[in-house]
């Protein structure tokens, strides 16, 4: 069962890794679907990374990434290199905060049963 665990934990790090240099990468190649893959990519990291004690912290973060790229998207008109990175890095992050959230709202209902 640890071994299993311990899989499953190295599957999700791996796929933080990826999106991160995938987001970043966007910014330099285009590549087709990328916003799917690293969506993909998010959803994997919300459920095998985070563990129910760091759901608030991982959530403030996930908010405060996500306002600074949509902020950044404003600065990214002043180089072709900003704009489809951020747009990747917010792709990412947001389907993980999807995850997170989604499970916390299920958390909250079932200790409200």
């Amino acid at each position: 069962m640890e071994l299993k665990n311990m899989g499953l934990t190295r599957i999700g790090h791996w796929a933080f890794l990826g999106g991160i240099v995938l987001a970043i990468l966007a910014g330099f190649v285009a590549v087709p679907n990328l916003a799917v893959l690293l969506f993909v990519f998010g959803l994997i990291v919300g459920f095998l990374n985070i563990k129910e004690k760091e759901s608030t912290p991982f959530l403030v973060a996930v908010i405060t990434l996500l306002v600074v790229g949509v902020a950044g998207l404003e600065f990214g008109k002043l180089t072709p290199v900003i704009t489809p990175a951020l747009n990747s890095f917010i792709a990412f992050v947001s389907a993980a905060g999807l995850v997170v959230a989604l499970k916390q709202i299920w958390a909250a209902e079932q200790t409200n049963e």
